[in-house]
């Protein structure tokens, strides 16, 4: 389900469309609790609504969760409002991220 700039997922205010990919869509948000610019990998309705899709989401979060590398944006959680699932991440500066 794609977003709205403005919009809200639990505490997070959707800022920008980053970008796109097989399994969702991911936004620039911030985090109106802490302060601060978050990524959210928000997945894509079909997934959503599929249990094996899930668990690759779910795998996927907890794989990066356990990582801790310069390279690999780091994992601050998990968002479900409305019926959207999102992995919130740690926003990395570069060209989509502006």
């Amino acid at each position: 389900m794609p977003l709205t700039i403005g919009s809200h997922l639990g505490p997070y205010k959707i800022v920008a469309l980053i970008g796109s990919g097989g399994m969702g869509e991911v936004y620039r948000a911030t985090d109106t609790k802490l302060g601060r610019d978050v990524a959210l990998k928000v997945l894509h309705d079909s997934f959503a609504r599929n249990a094996e899709g899930l668990m690759r989401f779910h795998r996927e979060a907890q794989t990066l969760a356990a990582l801790n590398h310069p390279n690999i944006a780091a994992i601050h959680g998990m968002e479900e409002a409305g019926g959207v699932r999102a992995i919130v991440m740690e926003l990395v500066p570069g060209a989509h991220a502006r």
